[in-house]
């Protein structure tokens, strides 16, 4: 039974940082033999999660798990927190500064390709607190 844990901070200050942690487990899941439509899955959604923490958190962590037939990505910041989560999931929605949107991010696809490419999201937000993030992707 395969079992593995990888952790990676995410920091909300270098965004030439971005997509370091969705490359690196990428690499992981290619050297283990995963399924490559479930790596392109994996890395799609893990890639858009990890730029929302930077973007919109303001940095967190990331832990993913590969156990059970499935990869579990959960993710966490102590950003702002989202405030309106059914808002938040319409494809074009974004409430990211122009000074992101110049960088090329803050198009509005970020959770609602997250779920695409996911068998499961699950959002926890607080207003002033954070977000945390829990992706199942089935292997």
């Amino acid at each position: 039974m395969l079992k593995m844990i990888k952790k990676y901070l995410l920091s909300g200050e270098d965004f030439s940082l971005a997509g370091e942690a969705s490359s690196n487990f990428k690499g992981v899941l290619k050297k283990l033999g995963i399924d490559p439509m479930v790596i392109r899955r994996v890395a799609i959604a893990m890639y858009e999660a990890e730029i929302n923490t930077i973007v919109h958190g303001k940095g967190g962590e990331c832990e993913a798990e590969i156990a059970g037939g499935k990869i579990s990505l959960v993710f966490c910041d102590k950003g702002p927190g989202i405030e309106n989560i059914d808002l938040a999931m319409q494809e074009g929605y974004s409430t990211a500064t122009d000074e992101i949107r110049e960088l090329g991010f803050g198009a509005g696809m970020g959770l609602p390709n997250i779920k695409r490419y996911t068998d499961d999201m699950q959002i926890e937000t607080q207003p002033g607190k954070g977000t945390k993030l829990t992706l199942t992707i089935n292997l």
